[in-house]
């Protein structure tokens, strides 16, 4: 008699507690079938719609990129809640309407029932809203200043400069008028790259941590893709160029290029604002203008993350995987703090990197040279893509989103992203063709005015560009370049 009391007593949060977690399922419970079958047809319903709005990969990561949907999903799951007490609720009432007046719960059979529905109820939505929102900040922190010029157009800017003159105390000067833009306008949703032969985006890495002055790209790799077939090519420019080229309206040298190491253009950008006329800031018109110029392509956007705060991003993945072809080893490796030293010993083989490591791995160079630095940095990016574990991510989501708003800086418009998500499936990664514009091959000559430092054979460089761009197969051939894969993959049975 008592079983048959208890089993009565709990019946109601039974029937409650399946409607929580599939409406209309506890109703048969509660004995009203009729009831039960409605709210299982309108699940029914839900889930078509939410398998056709997500329905693959793609779509899901554009709903993730892109705010309006962030904050119609917000919407929705504040509605599904709303659904779903109700129909727990709906439950309950029927299934204590079904029992004998002389059946009541205790007290402590109340709360705890109570207690279990509202965790049942409230938790995914919880997490659901905090993801939710963590990404909704990160998308307007990180792109939401970008936008595409006169609602999705595409903007080119020229300048043309006056010849230098000299002022009374015989130092040159060259004025620099304000920049003239034509635009022409694109249809709405329309990805800017529709019509072009690629799109270019400038990856940097920045290091401007501890014991730095200013930002120095160490690492500038050009990745282009060909919208149409997803071909795509990656292009590193050595950090130690100098006489690099400037566009026209740019600089205030006398050479007609900058003069330094290429890496301090975000510096010479900051001093030298009047320098680098264009449509986003001096340091950004410095490094892309200059990029673009020595590569002889456009660079549409750009993308720099702080080398420190790689470290935390690597962290944030679960760290990553590298086979390592040969040994690292360095000294006097610089920390992340820019105060310390310490020793770094990597031996070859399958290596399972940290943060710390895998940014010691990318950023030394002690023991060979920045151009075999390069090497390990875009096999360190490659491994990183390939192997983001979505459980960590997910676990790790709101210290990772963190580290990205504090060290990524993008001109990549927020309308752009949806676009571009839609691109990334078609990018091949194992057939991805890498070059590096390094000496001695691309050395022109030395500095004539006796400082240290490289020129670079820029017609060469651009050569080479536009035959990796035109026929990449042959451009493997001739140029005797490796594949990302190869360069990166291990050998047979290491």
């Amino acid at each position: 008699m008592a079983s048959s009391q208890s089993t009565s007593t709990m019946k109601p949060f039974v029937a409650a507690g399946l409607s929580a977690l599939v409406p209309g399922a506890g109703h048969f419970v509660a004995e009203d079938a009729h009831r039960g079958r409605l709210l299982l047809l309108i699940d029914v319903v839900i889930l078509a719609v939410l398998a056709f709005l997500f329905r693959d990969k793609v779509a899901v990561l554009t709903a993730w990129i892109r705010p309006t949907s962030l904050a119609w999903m917000m919407i929705g799951n504040l509605i599904l809640l709303g659904y779903r007490v109700w129909a727990a609720d709906d439950a309950y009432r029927s299934a204590k309407g079904n029992q004998s007046a002389n059946v009541k719960p205790t007290t402590a059979v109340l709360l705890g029932g109570a207690t279990v529905l509202a965790v049942m109820l409230v938790t995914p939505h919880i997490v659901f809203g905090y993801f939710d929102v963590v990404q909704y900040d990160l998308i307007q922190t990180v792109f939401g200043g970008n936008t595409t010029p006169a609602a999705a157009s595409d903007t080119t800017t020229t300048t043309d400069a006056s010849p230098p003159s000299t002022d009374a105390t015989g130092a040159t000067v060259t004025t620099i008028p304000p920049a003239s833009t034509s635009t022409t306008v694109l249809a709405a949703g329309e990805a800017p790259w529709n019509g072009t032969d690629r799109l270019n985006i400038l990856l940097i890495g920045g290091d401007f941590g501890e014991g730095r002055t200013g930002i120095r790209t160490d690492t500038m790799i050009t990745v282009s893709i060909d919208p149409s077939t997803g071909e795509t090519a990656m292009f590193s420019v050595p950090r130690n160029w100098t006489q690099a080229p400037l566009p026209d309206g740019m600089g205030v040298w006398d050479c007609d290029c900058y003069p330094e190491l290429i890496n301090e253009l975000w510096v010479a950008g900051e001093r030298y604002p009047d320098a680098f006329p264009g449509p986003g800031t001096p340091s950004e018109n410095a490094v892309k203008g200059v990029i673009s110029e020595f590569l002889g392509i456009p660079i549409d956007y750009y993308a720099m993350v702080n080398l420190d705060g790689f470290v935390d991003i690597v962290d944030a993945l679960g760290g990553v995987e590298i086979y390592v072809p040969s040994a690292v080893i360095d000294e006097k490796y610089p920390n992340e703090d820019g105060t310390s030293y310490e020793r770094i010993d990597i031996q070859p083989g399958w290596q399972k990197f940290d943060g710390h490591l895998a940014l010691a791995y990318s950023r030394s160079r002690n023991q060979d040279s920045d151009y075999f630095r390069m090497n390990r940095q875009r096999c360190v990016i490659e491994a990183m893509m390939q192997q983001a574990d979505p459980i960590s991510l997910l676990a790790n989501f709101g210290s990772l989103a963190d580290v990205i708003k504090e060290t990524m800086i993008t001109d990549i418009p927020i309308d752009t992203l949806p676009a571009l998500v839609e691109l990334l499936p078609k990018v091949d990664l194992a057939n991805v063709v890498s070059v590096r514009f390094i000496p001695p091959e691309y050395h022109l000559k030395f500095r004539d005015d006796g400082k240290p430092g490289r020129v670079a054979n820029i017609d060469l460089v651009r050569e080479h560009v536009q035959l990796v761009i035109n026929d990449p197969q042959r451009a493997v051939t001739e140029l005797g370049l490796e594949k990302l894969d190869d360069v990166c993959g291990a050998p047979e049975g290491a």
